[in-house]
């Protein structure tokens, strides 16, 4: 899905929700600002496997569609904070029916295993 979709008006409700929650790392990066704010070497720590330069990206898009906010501290060194808005909290609360349903569609898959 493309970020256009993120503010095309002629889509269906599932469909934008889905444009701003796109890509690999915006759920996790959900989930891990659910409790509380974060700075972004944090959130790297966090989630290895995300670059710095996806991380910036994946940020800029959810604070311009409305789900995080930035803040700076006018300090040395500069110290930047991320955390939900309200906004995104209703997202992420959005995405727990969700995910209930992805964790029970994994445990059917893994019943349907042969056993080894």
């Amino acid at each position: 899905m493309t970020r256009s979709r993120a503010r095309d008006v002629n889509v269906c409700g599932v469909t934008a929700a889905i444009a701003v929650i796109d890509g690999k790392w915006k759920t996790s990066l959900l989930w891990l600002l659910e409790s509380g704010p974060h700075r972004p070497g944090e959130l790297r720590r966090l989630l290895p496997g995300l670059s710095e330069k996806v991380l910036t990206q994946a940020l800029r898009e959810m604070e311009e569609d409305g789900l995080v906010h930035r803040e700076v501290h006018d300090t040395l060194p500069l110290k930047t904070v991320y955390s939900l808005t309200g906004f995104g909290r209703d997202l992420s609360e959005a995405l727990g029916p969700l995910s209930d349903w992805g964790h029970r569609r994994l445990e059917r898959l893994t019943e349907s295993l042969p056993a080894s």
